[in-house]
């Protein structure tokens, strides 16, 4: 042991008695740069509250499936999406609904608790508007009968959506546009065609002053009867006809860049 003490000390001396420094240097150690990670949307199962307002189109009369219509249906699309726990449905709609009842629904604020709480709205207004003069003379339309009727269509419209929105100002409307039942009754071009134009256009001329809302057209789905997709009350949509509708929203909501059906993910 103290020749090791002895042989450690000259090692010692010397080291010490050296004119010479040693430079031992350390080469700079680099940074690692890490990139930032977004967390997707589907990391967190997420529940998707989805709201339906307006008339039997969203109400899903003559859905003989009993599967509530496009909504239903849509329900059932979102629940297999990536990261998606649950999509609670509520659907205020009701048959028979026109554009001045749902306004005076959202004015005296009985359905803010559910508009609030929504994910997701979609609605549809209108063909009841449209009835009330179709009524009146069936088989002998003219654009003119539906001039005034079209002015507060188009007022009630704007303040529909207004009202939407100083309840929830972020949620996606999908605002679902009006066809034609009068093709069950001929195949003739009418006047009628010219209106249901007029009227399409309103919506989705409003629906496009609303950033978050986007425009459904399903008059072409229900031109004719051809492919039975009228229910047997000629006038609604049956399942067929609903499951042709929610194909359309489907693709109109990835066209709008609110989902990616490919990759079944939700973007909202």
């Amino acid at each position: 042991m103290k020749y090791l003490i002895i042989i450690i000390s000259v090692i010692f001396l010397i080291g010490c008695n050296s004119n010479e420094m040693v430079e031992v240097s350390f080469s700079e150690k680099e940074d690692v740069l890490f990139e930032e990670y977004v967390i997707p949307f589907q990391f967190f199962p997420r529940t998707i509250e989805v709201v339906g307002l307006g008339d039997s189109l969203t109400q899903g009369v003559g859905d003989e499936l009993k599967q509530e219509g496009y909504l239903g249906r849509l329900q059932q699309h979102f629940s297999q999406y990536k990261g998606i726990e649950d999509v609670p449905l509520t659907n205020t709609a009701k048959r028979g609904r026109r554009s001045d009842q749902l306004l005076k629904m959202l004015k005296d604020g009985e359905i803010d608790h559910q508009i609030r709480k929504a994910n997701l709205i979609t609605l549809t207004i209108g063909g009841n508007d449209i009835m009330k003069v179709v009524k009146k003379d069936l088989f002998n339309l003219k654009v003119e009968t539906f001039e005034k009727e079209l002015v507060k269509f188009e007022r009630n419209y704007k303040k529909i959506l207004q009202e939407i929105r100083e309840v929830n100002s972020t949620a996606p409307i999908i605002v679902v546009g009006l066809y034609n039942p009068i093709t069950i009754v001929t195949d003739e071009k009418s006047e009628f065609d010219q209106i249901l134009n007029d009227w399409n256009n309103i919506i989705e001329e409003t629906a496009s002053n609303d950033r978050n809302a986007c425009f459904v057209p399903i008059d072409q789905l229900f031109m004719t009867n051809s492919n039975l997709v009228y229910h047997t009350d000629f006038f609604h949509p049956n399942s067929k006809g609903y499951k042709l509708v929610i194909e359309e929203i489907v693709e109109t909501m990835q066209d709008c860049g609110l989902i990616d059906a490919d990759k079944r993910e939700l973007l909202f």
